[in-house]
């Protein structure tokens, strides 16, 4: 059974509060919500808040409250094992006096310390969801009644409790139990904080303040009441307040908590900057242009702490093996505790009483709850640190996964700004006709090349025609009537009659891409346009090399200009000259052939195939629709950034997979020698008091082991 109680709240005045309501929920269990801190009916563990926030007193009170608890109980649980450990060296204190402190003593231990043990094994009860609070109350329980019911009515007991005419009292396990619990929760809480430092540094970019430009006058205001439209000062050293646009002045910033990158990047005139990144030592006015919520800041912290909260595919395996754990190990215990009474020495109902207390505390499966939500949420916050916003724990298990990356070349290969390098007029046309019908019809696209002949004919103060009837024909270009007449621009395939000329061979031989221009029967003209490669592109296709990854290129260039592009690049594949849907078409016909294949683009034309790839990877200078289209969002969209985020899950999912061997192994170690198999050869038990500190360990192994991916660095 799920527990949902979402109730509306009062936002907080902290900026990042615009993403999500105050609603607490079990990131091993995400269905699991309520308007309030508290625990999880199905596992007990603590629940955590959806709107990311930075520490406060709400988010530690069950730490500090724990911290108590255990504080206290430990102070009173050392005279009783001291007494109960030091019986032989104590001969001054009379055993029935020894007794009856140890009773006074861990019996605040056991509940008060332990009390919230006792309500979480109660709420398991109740939603028929047993768990690891369900065996801590269940053994605590036993050893503490049957030492009490030893201490006050011994006669009740048959003589099978009895060693050597006394009955054993098991006080100090029971307090001891409770305390190491307590001391493995109150580390857990904190190991777990950790978990949260990426997310929680994002949230601290944020400013609380900005300087607002009046008519006379600069005022200081919260964020919150920044508009869009608004012209904000930011001064040296201070970090940006809002999304906006440079309007005057010149600064360098650093933008390395939202891209990754360490080297600060000059803003002028014109330039965007982002919400929390930090200005230099220049000063200079922005115009507000996204606020709140619709800051890329804000929608990185909402992504971040989306897929931290998802739940990966691999934690199936975890969640069928608990579901069955816990019954199965009260029926281990039960299964000890009649060996124990058939066949073991000596008292023998005792042997098997603190034998099954031991199975049961060994046993719990906290650790291997514990595994993947643990992992993924410090390896989901570690990519953000990097630039890599990862949209949910599948994307991140997939990606590993993948041996083929699908690549299109305008905007992720290269520079995505293409320029006109050469204007080639046949048929008695003029370099300035054929410049003015393309642009003309150009100005209505949004096609990268269309921008590029746009500023060519902006630049030569070319006046633009009036078009009528204007379509855009997918994957090969657009048309339009200009003065009566149709014009065509865009691939050869658009016009009737085919074309050849040797200036167009060679240029397209060069790496140029060429767009004709003509009527619906003859070309009248060509445009080359040329687009430089990024800078770190060589170096990107040999890291993802590296990594033994197949490079296929798909790009609606021409197939000549592809191949120039992928022999300096050494790509394995080029499809050249496709429109959008054989983008697609290919991504499926790979995946048809057992391949596992992730897709990266930045334009509109590439969301079809972003969507179809098993992992789309999406350019964070591209366009909203391929973002919404993939898995992972490089925020620069720097190519380089694929290698680290294929590095970056494969690293999380190894330690998912150390996590969940650990836990498995603990568990299939810890339950037989708890029950004392080893025993009848060796004589050795395992006392449940370092049965509690095992467990204890092993949850806090797992977040540690964990948190190792803080220090995951894919340079």
């Amino acid at each position: 059974m799920s527990h949902s109680c979402c109730h509306s709240h009062e936002k907080k005045s902290h900026p990042p509060t615009h993403l999500l309501d105050s609603i607490w929920t079990c990131p091993m269990h995400p269905e699991v919500q309520q308007d309030h801190p508290g625990s999880c009916p199905k596992c007990g563990m603590a629940l955590e808040p959806m709107s990311p926030s930075p520490p406060s007193e709400e988010n530690n009170q069950e730490a500090k409250e724990m911290s108590r608890r255990f504080w206290i109980g430990a102070m009173l649980t050392i005279p009783v094992f001291v007494l109960a450990m030091g019986s032989h060296w104590l001969p001054m204190i009379p055993k029935p006096v020894s007794h009856g402190i140890q009773f006074l003593l861990s019996t605040p231990v056991v509940f008060w310390a332990g009390w919230p043990f006792f309500v979480r094994a109660w709420q398991s009860l109740i939603h028929r969801s047993l768990n690891m609070f369900t065996l801590i109350a269940l053994g605590v329980s036993a050893a503490y009644s049957y030492s009490a019911v030893a201490f006050f009515a011994s006669d009740l007991l048959p003589e099978s409790f009895q060693h050597q005419g006394e009955i054993a009292l098991y006080f100090e396990a029971a307090a001891v139990i409770t305390v190491l619990v307590l001391l493995g929760q109150v580390l857990e809480l904190k190991a777990r904080a950790g978990t949260g430092a990426a997310i929680r540094a994002l949230l601290n970019l944020a400013p609380l303040i900005a300087h607002r430009l009046q008519e006379d006058h600069e005022k200081n205001i919260a964020l919150e009441q920044v508009k869009v439209g608004d012209l904000l000062r930011v001064k040296p050293g201070e970090k940006i307040p809002v999304d906006g646009e440079v309007t005057n002045g010149a600064s360098s910033v650093d933008e390395s908590m939202i891209t990754g990158e360490p080297i600060p990047v000059l803003k002028e005139t014109g330039n965007s900057v982002t919400a929390g990144t930090v200005n230099g030592s220049g000063s200079f006015v922005m115009k507000a242009k996204r606020v709140g919520s619709e800051t890329l800041l804000a929608q990185i912290i909402k992504m971040v702490s989306e897929a931290q909260r998802s739940r990966a595919p691999i934690q199936r395996l975890a969640d069928i093996v608990a579901s069955w754990f816990v019954p199965t190990v009260m029926f281990i215990a039960a299964i000890t505790f009649v060996a124990w009474f058939l066949w073991g020495p000596e008292p023998r109902l005792a042997y098997g009483l603190i034998n099954a207390v031991a199975v049961l505390i060994i046993a719990c499966p906290c650790a291997l709850g514990l595994a993947t939500p643990m992992s993924i949420m410090v390896g989901v916050g570690r990519g953000a640190q990097l630039g890599i916003l990862i949209k949910n724990a599948e994307s991140l298990e997939t990606l590993e996964k993948v041996k083929t990356l699908v690549i299109d070349k305008t905007g992720t290969l290269t520079e995505g700004k293409p320029s006109v390098t050469q204007i080639i007029p046949f048929e008695g046309a003029t370099e300035q006709e054929i410049l003015t019908w393309a642009a003309s019809l150009e100005i209505h696209s949004e096609h990268p090349l269309a921008g590029a002949i746009v500023q060519a004919a902006k630049e030569k103060s070319l006046a633009l025609a009036s078009v009528s009837k204007f379509q855009s024909i997918s994957g090969s270009g657009v048309e339009g009537n200009i003065q009566g007449q149709l014009i065509r621009v865009g691939k050869m395939s658009l016009f009737t009659k085919n074309f050849d000329n040797e200036t167009i061979r060679s240029l397209q031989k060069q790496g140029s891409t060429i767009i004709f221009v003509g009527t619906q029967d003859h070309i009248k003209g060509a445009i080359a346009l040329n687009d430089s490669l990024k800078s770190t592109t060589q170096s990107a296709i040999e890291a993802l090399h590296d990594l033994n990854l197949k490079i296929v290129m798909l790009t609606g260039d021409n197939v000549q200009a592809a191949q120039q592009v992928a022999k300096q690049l050494n790509i394995n594949e080029v499809i050249a000259d496709i429109s959008p849907r054989d983008k697609q078409d290919k991504i499926q016909a790979l995946k048809a052939r057992g391949e596992c294949v992730a897709m990266a683009g930045d334009g509109v034309n590439d969301a079809p195939a972003l969507a179809s790839a098993d992992v789309g990877i999406a350019m964070g200078t591209g366009t909203d629709v391929a973002i919404e289209s993939a898995g992972v969002t490089l925020v620069k969209g720097d190519l380089q950034k694929i290698s680290q985020a294929i590095a970056l899950s494969r690293m999380t999912m190894r330690n998912i997979r150390q996590n969940l061997i650990f836990a498995f192994i603990y568990n299939a170690l810890g339950i037989p020698l708890a029950a004392g198999v080893l025993y009848p050869k060796f004589g050795l038990l395992l006392n449940p008091m370092f049965a509690s500190a095992a467990m204890a360990l092993s949850s806090v192994s797992v977040i540690v082991n964990s948190l190792r991916l803080k220090r995951f660095d894919a340079c």
